[in-house]
């Protein structure tokens, strides 16, 4: 690789030019914008380099399944963004927390896990690893009082999404996170609906951040990813169970996620001031019952959101007059808006998460997280908010 001039000069520079120029290394080729590296295994002059790199006592690539230039280039900014030591890509947002949890907890370890988590989260907690002897205990996200009590001496680990999907509820990471290390547990944070344009749960105290990268920091919808983020000494952990196990992340993915983070902080940006203007119109509404946007003032989150985050972020969800007839009729209604589970795109998506992706939960799981047959959930995209209004009135109009 030749050297990259601009490495000596992004020491102490705003975040969206760490998003353009971090990570970069340059090939003898001075190309300008990041190769694609697009091989699964890598040529040595000789035996003994071989050897060495293959022992760890010489830098070098080994194997696409853990060591690709793209993949490191995109995990090089991650980190930068995030203000971490290390990241690891993997092959999804959902392989990122099982990665984490196989290379970090062992049998008789205990979780204590929100409850208001992505329900495929739910599921990998409290089926999957259960069945290699994981303890999980799930409890309400604000309840800090809960979560106390349900600490034990083997907890080694709280997990939780801020804000959550899909209510917009807001944990407070600095509680939190006194109290995993008042109990020598590690606090891992699902960032993925603030990213690091918004919110840097690391700097408040979190050990480990974890994304899907699918989500905001592709931005299009285009590709499935993950990462894992947090200090070398526990990403070494994360790394040895990728390398054996191999949840990997695709060079040509990381290429994409690449492209992704040069434009994120001005995506997000986008994303929470049409968020805001759709929130405060359904506010409004006749035909809405409430609204979950942690940027409305109305919302028992609010301010623990102005502390933690820069600005409020593209999701929200709101219950229409009615029941699940009635969000059915309001979603098919749309004409703009695309009926898909994905969130973080430049198009507006629109779900029905009780039969969608909170349905694999009970009835009694889905009512305990307050996510009730009459709730839609929105994922503002960069479409005009004009338009989106129109779209939403035609959903309200189907009534």
């Amino acid at each position: 690789m030749s050297s990259n001039k601009e490495d000596n000069f992004l020491e102490g520079v705003h975040l969206d030019t760490l998003a353009v120029r971090a990570g970069i290394a340059r090939t003898a080729e001075g190309e300008h914008s990041e190769p694609i590296f697009m091989t699964s295994s890598y040529v040595f002059n000789n035996a003994a380099d071989a050897a060495a790199t293959f022992a760890g006592e010489m830098a070098g690539n080994v194997y696409s399944r853990y060591t690709n230039p793209t993949v490191r280039t995109f995990e090089q900014r991650l980190a930068a963004l995030e203000g971490a030591q290390q990241a690891v890509g993997t092959a999804s947002g959902m392989s990122a927390i099982l990665s984490t949890c196989m290379a970090l907890l062992k049998a008789g370890d205990h979780v204590v896990c929100s409850r208001d988590v992505f329900g495929t989260t739910t599921n990998l907690f409290g089926k999957y690893l259960a069945k290699f002897g994981v303890e999980v205990s799930f409890v309400a996200l604000l309840d800090l009082d809960l979560w106390r009590d349900a600490i034990r001496p083997n907890t080694a680990m709280l997990f939780m999404e801020t804000p959550s999907n899909p209510l917009c509820e807001v944990a407070d990471l600095q509680a939190l996170s006194a109290l995993a290390k008042e109990n020598d547990s590690l606090l891992v944070v699902d960032n993925c609906f603030c990213t690091p344009a918004l919110q840097r749960p690391l700097a408040l105290g979190a050990d480990i951040v974890v994304h899907s990268a699918t989500k905001y920091l592709d931005g299009q919808g285009r590709c499935v990813g993950g990462a894992v983020v947090g200090s070398s000494e526990l990403m070494e952990e994360v790394v040895t169970f990728l390398r054996t196990c191999g949840p990997t992340m695709s060079a040509f993915n990381a290429w994409v996620f690449l492209k992704g983070l040069e434009t994120l902080r001005l995506r997000m940006d986008a994303h929470s001031q049409s968020a805001m203007e759709i929130a405060n119109w359904l506010q409004a509404h006749k035909s809405v019952e409430q609204v979950y946007y942690c940027g409305l003032e109305s919302h028992p989150g609010h301010e623990l959101a102005c502390r933690q985050q820069s600005a409020f972020g593209g999701v929200l969800s709101f219950e229409v007059k009615g029941k699940r007839e009635q969000a059915w009729r309001c979603i098919d209604g749309t004409q703009i808006m695309s009926l898909t589970a994905n969130l973080g795109d430049a198009k507006t998506t629109i779900v029905h998460p009780a039969t969608t992706t909170h349905g694999r939960l009970t009835e009694e799981a889905r009512a305990a997280a307050g996510i009730g047959d009459n709730l839609i959930r929105l994922a503002i995209g960069l479409e005009h908010v004009d338009d989106l209004k129109a779209d939403l009135q035609r959903g309200f109009d189907a009534l």
